[in-house]
């Protein structure tokens, strides 16, 4: 039998191996930040410059963080100043890999002769050239609003379009809240990044995959701006290894967020888009935002390669009594009015959401005869 004096001072060491703990983890991100104050950018340091944000620290070694430049510093400049902050971090003892991603989400000082001019470039994404991926078909799955399981049927379609005999990638553009990890059950799982400095995308059911999930804590919150999180979308296109130029990926799925933001501008200015599908649940409600999500994609020249009508209906198990949830009918109605193709509905199923939440793809056929109109139209 345990002792009380034995119970306190086990009680005792593990509340020192737990302050103890925190003071290495609080003591590796001190050293970054020292190190990161000896990168000087002009009369100054990047963090006296508070051009560092965003720093988290994962599996107790590896980093990520953001720099932001000026929105008027040149390829050359930013390149050299992204490189002397990543050795810096590098050098730190204790430190594995190092992730920044580069915004220039701030203008010039009111010194500086650029600050002056007008700037046609906001958020900066002007001198981010429009992109040659070794991908032959990009197909961005995108919704009005968040809640109508687009995520699921992103992850689902890629899947079938894999099992079809396609190369097939997905990326989560979901930064603020991705369910990538979690669908493809690779929660906890990180990248390793190759020789030619990219990142090399995890691998789950035959799909080649990338998420902000993978890079920082799952409960870690994103707190960005607009422009950060372009900036962070461009490099999942760019700098992730999907394909290469003799053997490029024949399909890569994108995981839009919901709305019709700045992720979504993006992609239509910086790659070629092949086509959309738009998810929604047959409410007029949720039929309201989808109706946008069209509009923006014709404004910016991507063909709409149909809609997909998602929780179409609820079959009881037991029974086989069907009840129309949210209403029924609404996309099929939205596509014949809007002249696009209807790709199909997806109930609303216990069994869909199991095996989501495990990480497994969903067994029954929807998806594949969905994909199977997708690929017909390519």
């Amino acid at each position: 039998m345990y002792s009380g004096i034995t119970i306190a001072a086990f009680g005792h060491r593990r509340q020192q191996f737990k302050i103890g703990f925190k003071q290495m983890f609080s003591t590796l991100e001190q050293k970054i930040m020292k190190a990161l104050r000896g990168v000087m950018n002009g009369e100054g340091d990047v963090v006296s410059q508070n051009r560092v944000s965003g720093l988290v620290i994962k599996n107790k070694k590896d980093v990520f963080f953001v720099l932001e430049v000026d929105a008027g510093m040149d390829g050359a400049r930013m390149e050299d100043l992204r490189l002397r902050t990543l050795k810096a971090v590098q050098t730190v003892r204790g430190v594995g890999r190092v992730d920044i991603v580069l915004t220039a989400e701030r203008t010039a000082a009111q010194g500086d002769i650029a600050a002056t001019r007008p700037a046609p470039d906001p958020h900066g994404m002007d001198k981010n050239p429009k992109l040659t991926l070794p991908i032959r078909h990009i197909i961005a799955v995108a919704s009005g609003k968040g809640g109508v399981g687009k995520s699921t049927v992103a992850f689902n379609l890629a899947v079938a379009l894999s099992k079809m005999g396609k190369s097939v990638g997905l990326l989560d553009a979901d930064i603020y809240g991705p369910s990538v990890p979690r669908l493809s059950g690779l929660s906890g799982q990180k990248p390793q990044t190759g020789e030619d400095k990219k990142l090399i995308p995890l691998i789950a059911h035959g799909v080649k995959m990338m998420s902000m999930g993978f890079l920082v804590e799952e409960e870690k919150a994103m707190i960005w701006r607009g422009p950060m999180i372009q900036t962070a979308f461009y490099q999942m296109l760019r700098d992730v290894a999907w394909g290469s130029e003799n053997t490029p990926l024949d399909v890569l799925v994108i995981d839009m967020p919901p709305g019709t933001g700045d992720v979504q501008l993006t992609l239509a200015q910086k790659v070629p888009v092949t086509g959309a599908v738009i998810v929604s649940t047959p409410q007029d409600l949720a039929l309201m935002d989808a109706r946008k999500a069209i509009t923006m994609f014709e404004k910016t020249d991507v063909k709409i390669l149909g809609l997909i009508e998602n929780m179409s209906f609820y079959c009881c198990p037991n029974c086989g009594h069907v009840e129309p949830v949210f209403g029924y009918g609404g996309a099929r109605t939205e596509a014949q009015i809007r002249g696009v193709p209807f790709l199909g509905e997806i109930p609303l199923n216990a069994k869909i959401r199991e095996e989501s939440d495990n990480g497994v793809p969903v067994s029954e056929g929807y998806y594949e005869a969905i994909a199977r109109e997708i690929l017909s139209s390519l």
